[in-house]
């Protein structure tokens, strides 16, 4: 009982998490030979919010941001996907297209390159934005030549951390202390993350439904992230995705900046967190640029950045809220999960709550 208190299945496995606590703090204590020192080892990380925290924690390997957000935006399976991406993360993120199409490449090259290295270690967490990085990851480096050992660590939780959102709240002890949980990356994980990303691209969420609804035992984090993504498609019940309508509830509330809007969904509502507020602002961009759109922006604070502008819900968003309008008849932007197109002013795949599955547009 005192181990599931503290997010455990056993006593044994909070002795063995204490054991690896106490392991690092004596290591970090003193001088002594790096965790990741036997070999040349580059770490793989869909971010840099470790990046500082693991040379803290001592290791001396080299690091790779591959951090392009695949679970936002179009991602075809035909065409310049290069291209397209840029695109969006120049739109969404404020980049340039230059830098747009550097920063793609460099985690490209990046990827290439990993070959040369003993040892590959990719640090993830169990999220949308995380699992669908690394399922393109381990497409990728299931191509020949593999790296001679690539090995994953991969955690949906931490004890005593109440509401886990990620490795990048770990102290750099925390961080050490996962070393020895790491895992070799095996035949079956390669496999998996290649299915997944050739699902992601495809115009019908079938497939990729199909893996979430089997389950994906031999990477437990990814099914559950899938189910989540796909609930970014439009609902059935009133045409919202998911992260919309938490932003449409919370502003129901009363009026709020943006930013304290993503802090709301951070912290408290969104069940499993994954996108940073830059993303975020995107979605409300998105959402305001609507024919008829769902809140409107204080005059007194549309000039500011995003985290300061002051969010009213209208009586479009009312109406959305209470289903007696589809969001999709407000007309927003076009917008894209994966290869699925989301446009008004044509048929869509939605997601039923009834069923907990995606459903064409007749309902079929």
């Amino acid at each position: 009982m005192i181990a599931r208190e503290h997010g455990l299945p056993s006593w044994p496995a909070l002795v063995a998490h204490a054991g690896r606590l106490a392991e690092a703090r004596r290591a970090l204590a003193g001088p002594g030979p790096a965790p990741d020192g036997d070999r040349t080892t580059l770490h793989v990380r869909c971010g840099s919010d470790i990046r500082e925290r693991l040379a803290q924690a001592g290791f001396v390997g080299d690091f790779l941001e591959v951090s392009d957000p695949v679970c936002l935006g179009p991602v075809p399976g035909n065409g310049d996907l290069r291209a397209t991406r840029a695109a969006f993360l120049s739109d969404a993120c404020g980049l340039t297209k230059a830098d747009a199409l550097a920063r793609l490449d460099a985690e490209s090259s990046g990827l290439a390159s990993a070959g040369r290295y003993e040892r590959v270690v990719l640090w993830f967490e169990h999220d949308p934005y995380d699992q669908l990085i690394l399922a393109r990851i381990l497409a990728r480096l299931a191509e020949p030549p593999r790296p001679a050992a690539l090995e994953m660590i991969c955690v949906d939780r931490f004890p005593l951390v109440e509401r886990f959102t990620g490795l990048g709240e770990l102290s750099a002890v925390e961080l050490r202390s996962l070393w020895s949980t790491r895992k070799p990356v095996v035949d079956t994980q390669f496999a998996l993350g290649t299915e997944v990303w050739t699902a992601l691209r495809e115009p019908d969420p079938s497939a990729l439904h199909k893996i979430a609804a089997a389950g994906t035992p031999e990477l437990p984090t990814m099914a559950p992230a899938v189910r989540r993504y796909l609930q970014e498609l439009p609902w059935t019940t009133d045409g919202l995705g998911f992260t919309e309508r938490q932003a449409l509830a919370a502003l129901r509330r009363g009026p709020a900046t943006a930013g304290a809007l993503f802090q709301t969904l951070h912290r408290e509502t969104e069940p499993m967190p994954f996108l940073g507020d830059t993303l975020f602002w995107s979605i409300l961009t998105a959402m305001a640029a609507a024919a008829r759109p769902p809140f409107t922006v204080d005059p007194a604070s549309a000039d500011g950045p995003w985290p300061e502008r002051r969010l009213v819900l209208t009586y479009d968003g009312e109406d959305v809220l209470d289903r007696r309008v589809d969001w999709l008849a407000c007309r927003p932007p076009v917008r894209w999960l994966g290869g699925i197109a989301i446009d008004p002013a044509a048929a869509c795949w939605r997601w039923s709550p009834k069923i907990e599955a995606p459903v064409p547009a007749d309902g079929s």
